[in-house]
């Protein structure tokens, strides 16, 4: 009997407890947050530039015959040319997804300006801090972003 009665006032303990809730209730972030993420986006735009500097001296100053290390004076074979064009075409698409990257950043940074920074555009809600932490240029909350990929 002993027994019931501990395991009862243990129960109605943890049922007086508050309840954590999963959204804070706030409609915007703090400075000292939007601060933070101005930091993490700046840091990702000067990496992003870093690596469009690094993919434009490979493929777009130096020539093909450079970029295939030939010194040899004798033409090239129909494989080596596809395969340098195919490099450098890949080069570039990745130089423009890069660029893509950078203007959703630059979108970012005007968010924060603006005190729109971290607000879902389809359900006006907060996104979660670790999202936009991982993805800083983020313009959905993840329900909606989920919605939006069935779509």
């Amino acid at each position: 009997m002993a027994r019931k009665i501990i395991k009862k006032n243990k129960f109605k303990r943890s049922a007086t407890r508050p309840k954590k809730t999963v959204s804070s209730g706030k409609k915007k972030l703090l400075k000292k947050e939007l601060t933070v993420f101005k930091t993490i986006i700046l840091k990702r735009k000067g990496e992003i530039l870093e690596n469009i500097d690094h993919i434009s001296e490979d493929t777009l100053k130096k020539s093909q015959k450079d970029a295939s290390g030939d010194i040899s004076g004798y033409t090239y074979h129909m494989a080596d040319v596809a395969t340098d064009n195919y490099d450098r075409e890949f080069s570039l698409g990745l130089a423009a997804n890069e660029r893509q990257s950078i203007l959703e950043l630059d979108d970012a940074l005007k968010k924060i300006q603006d005190g729109t920074f971290g607000m879902c555009e389809d359900c006006k809600i907060l996104i979660t801090k670790t999202r936009l932490k991982a993805l800083p240029y983020a313009r959905l909350c993840l329900k909606c972003q989920e919605k939006k990929e069935k779509r």
